[in-house]
């Protein structure tokens, strides 16, 4: 029986596993098919496809840059250039502002971290318990497995479902309202576009980047990845999957309209709905351990909005772990 069980393999997820694997015997558990969490990267075919969560990383704090260039050193991250147009006016453009991304596709970090650690795809957590100073864990596949210590790095109101009745401390009534994002993944006929992505001035459309400039595939087509602004998001995000079709059309007609591309025929779409995007309100702590049970918890929405935040979690994390 492994010491330590992980649930989630985001950039937190991933995080604590690779420190606590260190030391302990770790297994990880995520409901996706593969690694990133709202990193993950969408494939096309097996060569091309989207980061259809985090677009890219920009590091803050001067730990977290250090990590980064760590993995550019080793290649598993690089940095994006070409041309990124800034016409968000009510927001204030940070000058040399970076934007690093994954060699092969933006949940590259969690596989690095993860590539010792004993992963189980398409396992959703449905309900845990404790007893006997256990944590039992039962899967929405009827699967149920037993540990020692318990982590968890899910979104608030997921966490909140599952552990309401085991974790003491005021932040689980805290009133984390998590913003929702809606994003269009497209491809189209070739363009002259030497755009790499936009950042929109627009109530509606958000962001697109154009997977091309990423360097990672040669392609005949455009990919494009549009995403919402998180107030329409919000408004639309419980009824998207029956309304993924309009929804997508409306991010789409932003999109020509915003660019000035000459509309042209979408000969590949898909959407995918994210609830639970990001947190904008941080909290006043930046993880949570309680030793009595072994229960932690780590994730971006501690922290804020940005994939930097679910790093700090986990670190700040491990400390209280191992003190």
């Amino acid at each position: 029986m492994s010491n330590f069980c992980v649930i989630g393999s985001g950039i937190s997820g991933a995080t604590i596993a690779n420190l606590l694997n260190k030391k302990h015997s770790v297994d990880l558990f995520d409901k996706a098919r593969g690694p990133g969490g709202r990193a993950s990267f969408k494939r096309l075919d097996k060569t091309k496809g989207f980061d259809h969560g985090t677009q890219y990383i920009s590091p803050k704090t001067l730990a977290f840059k250090k990590f980064l260039e760590k993995l550019i050193k080793k290649k598993v991250l690089k940095n994006w250039s070409g041309k990124h147009l800034f016409l968000n006016k009510s927001k204030k453009e940070i000058k040399n502002h970076k934007k690093i991304i994954g060699r092969k596709g933006n949940n590259d970090i969690s596989k690095y971290l993860l590539k010792n650690i004993r992963c189980n795809y398409f396992h959703e957590l449905k309900k845990i318990d404790y007893k006997q100073k256990k944590w039992f864990l039962t899967f929405s596949n009827g699967e149920k497995r037993i540990y020692n210590k318990l982590i968890l790095t899910c979104p608030f109101e997921q966490l909140y479902k599952l552990s309401k009745k085991f974790i003491k401390s005021p932040f689980i009534k805290s009133r984390v309202k998590m913003d929702a994002n809606i994003t269009v993944m497209i491809v189209i006929k070739k363009t002259k576009s030497k755009i790499s992505s936009y950042f929109f001035d627009d109530q509606i459309l958000g962001w697109a980047g154009k997977e091309n400039s990423k360097k990672r595939f040669k392609s005949n087509f455009d990919l494009w990845t549009l995403q919402s602004t998180y107030t329409w998001a919000n408004k639309k995000i419980n009824k998207n999957k029956e309304n993924k079709d309009l929804n997508s059309q409306v991010l789409i007609n932003h999109f020509f309209k915003l660019t000035g591309l000459k509309k042209t025929k979408i000969l590949h779409s898909l959407n995918h709905g994210w609830k639970y995007s990001s947190n904008s309100s941080p909290l006043k702590m930046k993880s949570f351990w309680d030793p009595s049970i072994n229960l932690g918890v780590c994730a971006d929405w501690f922290v804020g909005p940005r994939l930097e935040a679910g790093w700090l979690s986990a670190n700040d994390l491990y400390k209280k772990i191992i003190k």
